[in-house]
Parts: structure tokens; C-alpha cells; sequence
């Protein structure tokens, strides 16, 4: 394939994810038509939810080719100046608004030019590492009318908000990833509650003794069943009970899905970024796993992924969140740092999220992957976690 795939959240000022932005790294000497020949080949395992993706093109000529993508509804294409700076400008335009899309102009030098030559933007992109927030104030007051002002690749909390200050109406980047405030001493009551259902599973006691307890909170089992009967899970019929539950997934696969409980029991403002964030990782590193490891350890890789967030999102350290967990050994080095069987492939769903195109070819070629195989596995890791939110 001629590129790779990473991405952003893009993120409003209440902390929600309202579109994903993709960044394709093109190889070397890669033009348009070889892109959107390869882009076409991934229609079938492209998110359909009604979240918007903005696609940036990295490199990759910005011409009348990327217009032969038959792309999917929710796509806004990113576009530089320099497209609306020939001398095919005029024809280029007339094929934009032919094809009605979604376009968001990345703010750049040729801005006067690009706002004369006729093209309608809904967004107007800013690269917060190229302005400052009083730059950013004043390039909004002189473009406001010409798109909705959107800031890219913001990767720290404070940048966040003087973007969120200047009059960004949302930021793309990892800033999410940054702890919102020190590091609790335990965990809340939910969270562990959660953690001795858990604990329970995992020793595979009576299915009374496990109900039992998820009775304790009712909100508990609310979700669980919830989760389960979601779109992303894929069942073909509707799970009303938690008996009923252990009667079609076995206690391994709910294992997996109690794990989600705890994921999403954090009350962070940013909690449902981080959420959609550690589904993706779970599922990506869960398919890329496919053939590379035994099947029984494809759930572990779930979990690895699905928990690979847990201190940002409980508000405690890694060590503090595992430490009364009894997680499988592979599990917990990998979440620590400490490398073993998983770590290569929650190394590669990190890389898939970084802004180094060739680091995550380097990494998908450590453990045999292909470009396309990381494509598709991302793309289908994206679906299923919108999928979840449902």
C-alpha cells in the first residue's frame, strides 16, 4: 500500500469527540491516483457512523485525481492553498462543488488566493504548532466567514484550552492523554465493585455468587447488558439476564466485556474520549493479533488494549489500578512497560495514533504486518468503538 494510516480526535470544548482525523503518510513518490485507487479497495471496512472524518492527505498532490475517491458520506476532505494556485485553478473549484463535498481548508500562505478563488470550506484548519493563541485569535476574526475554525495536532492540556480561549470551535491531537490532576491515592467505590466482579469471573465461581454481586449495583448490570446487546458486539439475538449472558459468551468473553465496565466508570470531563480511545486500541490490537497469536490469547490482547488508559481514566496510577486485579502475567508487563508477548502490538496501536508514518511501518514490519493489514485493522477498530457509544 502507499501509505499508512494515523489519527486524532478531534474535540470539542465539553470534552466530546465530534469527528476523527486521518492522516495518510504517503510513500515515497506516491501520487493521487495510486492513493485513491488504495483508498477505494477500504470502502467496505470504512466507519459508517454520522461522526465526521476528516481525511489530510500529508504530502499527497492535492488535485483533480483525489477527486476520483468515491468517498464514503461522513469524509471532509483536508486541502492545502496550493490546489487553488495554478492555472487549472478555476477547473479544479467547479469540480469541487460538482462533487458537493465536505471541505476543510488548512490554513496556510495562500490563504488571500484560496479565499478568492470561489470554493465554499466548511472548516478552516489551523496547525496549533505553527500559531500562537494570539495568532490564532487574530487569523479567526479575518477567516471566521469563510468556515467553523478547527485546530490540529494540539497535544498538551493547556494548548487545549488557549485554543478552546482563542475561538477554536474544537482541537484535534493526544492532549487527552495528559492527566487532568494528580493521581488519586484508590479506587472509587464503583470502580471497585467492578474490580471484585471481575476478580470473580476471572476465578470462575458459581454463576449465583457472580450475579449476586453485579445485583449489588443496578447500574452495573444495566450497562453490562447494554454493552453486550450493542451493535459493535454483533449478537443475533437480544441477552436479557446476566445468566443468560454466561449461557451464550462463557465466562472468558464476559471477562472481556465486564473489562469494559471498568473502563468506562471514570467521571473525567474527558472521559468519553478516552473511552472511544481504549476501544479502538482494544479491537485493533484484537484483529491485528489475528494468525500472530493463539486464539486464546486474542481476548487478552482485547483487555490490553481496553486497559492500556486505565490510570487517565480511574485517576490513579497503572501500578494502583492493576495492583488488586488478577490479571494474566502477559497483561500486566505490558501495561507496565515491561515488554512480553503484547507489548509489540499496544506498541503498534500507539504508533497508530503518533504522527510518524514510517515509526508505524517500522513497527507493523516487527511483527510481519503489511501496510494495508494496519489500514484495515485501524479502520474496523474505529467502526467498532463508534459502534459502542450506540
Amino acid at each position: 500500500m502507499s501509505f499508512v494510516i494515523t489519527r486524532q480526535p478531534l474535540i470539542n470544548r465539553q470534552g466530546k469527540i465530534i469527528a476523527t482525523r486521518l492522516r495518510l503518510h504517503a510513500s515515497e513518490g506516491a501520487d493521487s491516483t495510486a492513493v485513491v485507487d488504495e483508498l477505494n479497495t477500504l470502502a467496505e471496512c470504512w466507519p459508517q457512523s454520522d461522526r465526521s472524518i476528516f481525511v489530510n492527505f500529508d504530502g499527497i498532490p492535492g488535485d483533480m485525481g483525489l477527486l476520483d475517491w468515491i468517498a464514503p458520506a461522513n469524509v471532509t476532505f483536508e486541502l492545502p492553498g496550493a490546489p487553488f494556485c495554478t492555472d487549472h485553478t478555476a477547473e479544479f473549484v467547479a469540480a469541487l462543488k460538482e462533487a458537493n463535498l465536505s471541505l476543510c481548508y488548512d490554513f496556510d500562505a495562500q490563504a488571500a488566493q484560496v479565499f478568492g478563488s470561489g470554493a465554499t470550506f466548511r472548516f478552516i484548519g489551523f496547525d496549533a504548532t505553527s500559531f500562537s493563541p494570539a495568532q490564532l485569535k487574530a487569523l479567526l476574526a479575518k477567516t471566521q466567514s469563510f468556515g467553523i475554525p478547527v485546530a490540529f495536532n494540539v497535544d498538551g492540556q493547556q494548548e487545549f484550552k488557549a485554543c478552546m480561549d482563542a475561538g477554536m470551535s474544537a482541537a484535534a491531537g493526544w492532549f487527552v492523554k495528559q492527566p487532568a490532576s494528580a493521581p488519586a491515592k484508590q479506587l472509587n467505590a464503583s470502580q471497585a465493585h467492578i474490580v471484585r466482579v471481575l476478580n470473580l469471573v476471572r476465578k470462575n465461581v458459581d454463576v449465583g455468587e457472580i450475579e449476586a454481586a453485579l445485583k449489588q449495583d443496578v447500574a452495573l448490570s444495566y450497562k453490562l447488558l447494554r454493552y453486550i446487546n450493542s451493535a459493535g458486539f454483533g449478537l443475533s439475538c437480544e441477552v436479557q439476564s446476566f445468566k443468560h449472558a454466561v449461557t451464550i459468551l462463557g465466562y472468558d468473553k464476559l471477562n472481556k466485556w465486564l473489562s469494559l465496565l471498568l473502563v468506562t466508570a471514570s467521571k473525567d470531563p474527558m472521559a468519553p474520549t478516552l473511552m472511544h480511545t481504549s476501544l479502538t486500541r482494544a479491537r485493533l490490537m484484537e484483529q491485528l493479533g489475528h494468525g500472530l497469536v493463539d486464539r486464546s490469547e486474542y481476548d487478552n490482547l482485547f483487555i490490553t488494549g481496553a486497559f492500556s488508559m486505565l490510570h487517565l481514566l480511574l485517576g490513579v496510577s497503572m501500578e494502583q489500578a492493576l495492583e488488586s486485579m488478577h490479571l494474566p502475567e502477559p497483561i500486566i508487563d505490558a501495561l507496565l512497560g515491561n515488554g512480553g508477548l503484547y507489548a509489540p502490538f499496544l506498541e503498534l496501536a500507539l504508533a497508530c495514533e503518533g504522527s510518524d508514518g514510517a515509526a508505524l511501518i517500522a513497527q507493523a514490519g516487527m511483527l510481519g504486518l503489511t501496510e494495508e493489514q494496519v489500514n484495515r485493522a485501524q479502520l474496523g477498530a474505529l467502526a467498532f468503538a463508534d459502534a459502542m457509544e450506540e
